[in-house]
């Protein structure tokens, strides 16, 4: 059965942050499978128009509004309720990537039409920013009231699901669902028999200080080994602080800081082990592309990561800034023989394929559209 879905996302798409490139993966997904997507922004580009565009072979459609702080905002919510409204006779269901004030609004036009409405919570924004925050006050507090009239709820990780039981979300509504990765692109990765040379354990992300880099420099000064080389890929800013706290530990002759990478692939190719050493996350697209790249993955145990590495299985956990586990975590890592961390990496694969692929994901995702499991 062919469905006609919104993608709903209060972002500036396509600027390719997580949520982003989330909705334009899916979106893309599904349209190979005979299904039709059009997905729904707001105009926050005055460079951009309103109405219909299209943007890598998907339908776009802005919805515009005055650059006025409150009145502006009103004035989208109430065009958007609009937009539902009158194309009712057009989707089938609603996917929400940010739950926020427009998801809020689909969540009650849903229910007033009878429309499935999946709402995608992935942490950290929703958290900080959002309708979660603990000081929200009453606007947070409505927001979260409308987005429970959702027929669906997507969760990106166990620790997420039980923070919107905690504030009141319907337990048998929330489905934990992680975003969708496309495996593919990592197929044809190989390593040597006896591992790359040299042997290298890699971070692929924003070099920030919410990644905890700081505290994975302080651990691999305690557990460098001979060969080994640590290597931290992409951008941010805190390139220079790292290289003089490198520097400082006596440890920058094995830390290899590139600058961001377009060739994430070639990038995973080359290591033997993947790292995600941060104080907080959602759920890591950069910990699911390490898995499908089939890497074993040294990760702290936060939201996402605790959920997909499996200790003894495919890789190590450890508390938030503790050094002294990372550094123990990164001892066996190095210390096992590449046949072992091959065996990791496999099983890592394995459970990506499994659990967050992009065809597992939509396989999940179609009884929620269609509402079958609401």
């Amino acid at each position: 059965m062919s469905l006609s879905i919104l993608m709903l996302l209060e972002g500036q798409f396509p600027a390719m942050g997580g949520a982003e490139r989330q909705v334009e993966t899916l979106s893309q997904a599904l349209v190979g499978l005979g299904h039709s997507v059009t997905i729904v922004v707001p105009r926050v580009d005055a460079s951009q128009k309103s109405g219909a565009s299209r943007h890598g072979g998907l339908d776009v459609w802005r919805v515009g509004y005055p650059p006025f702080r409150w009145i502006g905002s009103l004035l989208l919510m109430v065009r958007l309720a609009w937009l539902l409204f009158a194309w009712r006779h057009r989707y089938d269901a609603i996917h929400v990537h940010i739950a926020h004030n427009m998801g809020a609004v689909a969540s009650v036009m849903g229910r007033l039409l009878g429309k499935p409405v999946v709402v995608k919570f992935s942490g950290w924004w929703e958290q900080e920013k959002g309708c979660l925050r603990p000081q929200g006050g009453p606007g947070a507090a409505l927001a979260r009231r409308m987005l429970r009239q959702s027929t669906a709820v997507q969760a990106i990780s166990t620790r997420i699901s039980r923070d919107l039981q905690a504030v009141g979300f319907d337990p048998a509504r929330i489905h934990w669902l992680p975003n969708g990765v496309k495996t593919a692109r990592f197929e044809g990765i190989t390593r040597p028999d006896a591992g790359n040379n040299p042997p290298t354990i890699v971070f692929v992300g924003r070099l920030v200080p919410e990644k905890g880099l700081d505290s994975l420099l302080r651990a691999w000064a305690q557990a460098r080994r001979a060969g080994w080389r640590l290597r931290l890929v992409g951008g941010g800013g805190e390139d220079g602080a790292l290289r003089a706290l490198a520097s400082s530990l006596g440890v920058v002759d094995s830390v290899d800081l590139p600058g961001p990478s377009d060739a994430v692939e070639r990038e995973l190719a080359s290591a033997d082990v993947g790292i995600l050493p941060s104080r907080f996350e959602g759920l890591s697209n950069t910990l699911l592309e390490y898995m499908a790249a089939g890497l074993p993955v040294i990760a702290t145990r936060i939201s996402g990561s605790e959920d997909l590495v499996i200790p003894q299985r495919n890789g190590w956990l450890c508390d938030v800034d503790d050094v002294d586990g990372l550094a123990a975590a990164l001892g066996e890592a190095m210390d096992l023989t590449p046949e072992a961390r091959r065996s990791m990496g496999a099983a890592a694969r394995a459970d990506v394929l499994a659990k967050a692929s992009v065809p597992a994901v939509i396989a999940q995702l179609m009884p929620l559209y269609t509402g079958e499991t609401a």
